[in-house]
């Protein structure tokens, strides 16, 4: 069993007060986020970019072992995540995380390819972690 920790720190109110996000490898530390981070686009992290980084990055490693499992060779493999945070009558909820990956097949099989995509947007631990829609566009360039 893999265990990783993170911390999060928060002074004052919602929306004057500010955190401070750390991970346990100091990758971030004592990064500043805070009401304008979250919602107004100031400078600073929020709990939604990080969400999307861990999906982005979760999701190309696990398509990198199910591409070698359909016999693809991959290359690069470059995916962007963009996390919605709506309000609903419950409060604000992660709703959908859309998944934009872009490849060139250099030869691979495109069925081949389009299964493994599939299995890596099921099987990769973020993808089961969140309860909402992840929806996965792919352009393949020639």
């Amino acid at each position: 069993m893999i265990k990783k920790h993170a911390s999060a720190t928060w002074e004052g109110s919602i929306k004057e007060g500010l955190g401070h996000i750390t991970t346990e490898s100091d990758v971030l530390k004592n990064q500043p986020y805070g009401f304008n981070h979250r919602f107004e686009g100031a400078a600073g992290t929020n709990p939604e970019e990080l969400i999307a980084a861990a999906h982005a990055g979760c999701f190309t490693m696990a398509l990198s072992l199910q591409l070698a499992e359909h016999g693809i060779d991959p290359q690069i493999l470059n995916t962007k995540a963009t996390v919605s945070l709506e309000k609903g009558d419950a409060g604000f909820s992660v709703t959908k995380s859309h998944l934009e990956f872009t490849a060139k097949l250099n030869g691979a099989d495109e069925t081949a390819f389009r299964k493994a995509l599939d299995a890596a947007k099921t099987g990769c631990p973020i993808s089961k972690l969140l309860n909402c829609d992840i929806e996965l566009d792919v352009t393949f360039e020639d």
